[in-house]
């Protein structure tokens, strides 16, 4: 499957932005997916994964109550609406997903197995 992400731009701290991730390929339905997220002289971090079923969701401790991961398996399209933004925030997000289940942990990014091409997204103070 292939997945491209969309939808970053710059936003003043405490403003939203809705990120998207297209798939292509594949029916998207039987894939947990995933948002990660690279800043500046940092290491990819997991945001936030929702198993293929839907009934799990994992958000890492500094998004909670702010990002939402949703997903549109009619349009194969993956969601991540971000509110209340901070300057730490600013990273290059990538979508990510895998077939079945989740696996793994945040350390080893749930193993997923499909990656898009980032999307930059800066959070001015």
């Amino acid at each position: 499957v292939q997945l491209q992400a969309s939808g970053g731009g710059a936003v003043q701290a405490g403003g939203s932005l809705r990120l998207s991730c297209a798939a292509a390929g594949r029916t998207f339905t039987s894939y947990s997916v995933g948002w990660f997220r690279q800043a500046p002289g940092r290491e990819r971090e997991f945001v936030v994964v929702k198993d293929w079923s839907g009934r799990t969701t994992y958000n890492a401790d500094s998004v909670k109550g702010r990002f939402t991961i949703s997903r549109d398996n009619a349009m194969n399209t993956l969601y991540l609406q971000m509110n209340s933004l901070k300057p730490e925030d600013t990273a290059v997000y990538y979508c990510a997903a895998r077939r079945g289940s989740l696996d793994g942990d945040s350390n080893s990014g749930y193993h997923m197995s499909y990656w898009g091409k980032g999307t930059q997204v800066t959070v001015s103070s």
